[in-house]
């Protein structure tokens, strides 16, 4: 690992000059768009990080207080594998590619765009968050998030810079160009142009969102375009954090609504409301909306595109090892799908067809999990109320289920239907108006926001009193 040079990475930008003068010519541009979009108002103080200083899986990181703009951002790619193979398609067990196949030069920069465009979308979605944080560890897990997200762009650049020439670094230039909710230039993906306000969204996000992300790096992780699947792995590395901050802040969220219950005896959600806490209703409607929007990420049921870049190996299945025809012929999945009478009825597609949707089922599969642990916490305390994901039917954009009308259990509605009952299933007007009342920042070492409840852990063994940021 070359930490020495202007951009630290183990790729060996010394030994290619031109490359080295590309991103070093990219770079100031990144830095203003940093400076623009990044976190706003905090770049003065310190702030205690993780900063990647390598690949090695046991000395990866280091941790220190550092300014958010001497943020040292790296190019760094999980070790390769000798004699690595294609784990999948139609080339199964021939030498994975070092270079890009020119048939699938097009294929493959569309799928490292679309990826990389998501890493800066949520640092804008996000920046002006550090506003109402409900303590020092918060603010510092959220700029440990966003100097993550913005070196896992530099991933992409890297990847587009390296192997795509000049397609390559005009796409890295308008990774810079398109803006999080930009009226004429947003971002590609629809959930990366929705506005983060509060606490309680961000916790959303990062477990829904970012474990969308988790799927779509663990599918590049298996493409047979090495560097490609290296970055990924090394990405995964750090998206653990991500997930961790919505699994461990959404607990505590719940946890804090479950003690103002005991302590007023009461589970009426305008009496938790009354007493600063998030009450269950209210997150039961930003999951809804979380979820259904997080698996539009996934794309169609039916992809021409999914069956086209599995079999030329560019995106398998996320832990594609796991099955044992890894060519995918022959079978088929079947799918739900409305019948056009107002019902749903069934639909078998190819299996190479359908592998969005092979994703996707894992990926809600997952997602319970939490729910079925912040079920667990009610139980215990003693409530009837349980938290559940919605019908993959209700509030899509995306696939079979665009425009079709369904409630949370997956029932078909009229348009009127489920417009009389969308405020008990969607996040209202009140309900973020509210939710944004709660937003207080709370920057006093050791003191947390009245809406949740402490962390169980401080950050790298550090108590929780600890000044994790400097303002």
């Amino acid at each position: 690992m070359d930490g020495g040079e202007r951009i630290p990475n183990n790729v060996g930008l010394g030994q290619n000059q031109s490359l080295k003068r590309a991103l070093e010519h990219w770079q100031p541009h990144f830095c203003e768009w940093w400076r623009q979009l990044g976190p706003t108002d905090f770049f003065a103080g310190e702030v205690y990080l993780r900063t990647a200083v390598g690949a090695d899986a046991k000395s990866w990181a280091r941790y220190g207080l550092v300014r958010l703009p001497e943020y040292r951002w790296g190019i760094f790619l999980a070790p390769g594998e000798a004699d690595r193979r294609i784990g999948f398609g139609d080339d199964f067990g021939l030498p994975v590619w070092q270079q890009v196949p020119g048939e699938h030069r097009a294929a493959l920069r569309r799928l490292i765009v679309t990826q990389a465009d998501t890493e800066p979308a949520s640092v804008e979605q996000q920046r002006g968050l550090g506003h109402s944080c409900p303590s020092l560890y918060d603010l510092r897990n959220l700029f440990q998030i966003n100097v993550e997200e913005a070196r896992h762009l530099w991933a992409m650049v890297y990847l587009l810079h390296a192997h795509f020439g000049r397609d390559g670094r005009e796409e890295a230039e308008a990774l810079l160009e398109r803006h999080s909710g930009d009226r004429d230039r947003p971002r590609i993906l629809a959930t990366f142009n929705e506005p983060i306000e509060d606490w309680l969204s961000l916790f959303m996000f990062t477990y829904f969102t970012d474990r969308d992300g988790k799927y779509q790096l663990k599918s590049l992780a298996e493409s047979a375009f090495d560097p490609l699947s290296r970055t990924a792995r090394f990405m995964l590395t750090e998206e653990g954090h991500h997930l961790f901050v919505g699994d461990s802040g959404l607990s505590r969220v719940v946890r804090r609504s479950l003690e103002v219950m005991r302590d007023n005896a009461s589970d009426d959600p305008q009496r938790v409301r009354d007493r600063g806490a998030v009450d269950l209703p209210t997150f039961q409607r930003y999951i809804n909306f979380w979820f259904s929007s997080s698996l539009d990420l996934f794309g169609a049921e039916i992809s021409s595109n999914a069956a086209s870049y599995f079999a030329s190996g560019l995106k398998g299945r996320p832990d594609e090892a796991r099955y044992q025809d890894h060519r995918a012929l022959g079978e088929a999945l079947l799918l739900d799908k409305p019948d056009g009478k107002g019902g749903a009825g069934k639909e078998e597609a190819p299996l190479r067809n359908a592998m969005n949707e092979v994703a996707r089922r894992a990926y809600v599969k997952e997602c319970g999990v939490g729910v079925e642990r912040w079920n667990r916490l009610i139980e215990k305390a003693g409530h009837e109320f349980r938290l559940s994901l919605p019908s993959p039917r209700f509030h899509r954009a995306i696939g079979f289920w665009a425009g079709v009308f369904a409630d949370p259990e997956g029932k078909i509605l009229s348009a009127g239907a489920f417009s009389a009952r969308r405020a008990e299933w969607l996040p209202s007007a009140e309900d973020r108006a509210f939710v944004k009342s709660l937003m207080r920042a709370v920057v006093e070492p050791g003191k947390m926001a009245g809406w949740v409840a402490p962390p169980v852990h401080g950050v790298d063994h550090l108590p929780l009193d600890y000044e994790y940021v400097r303002l």
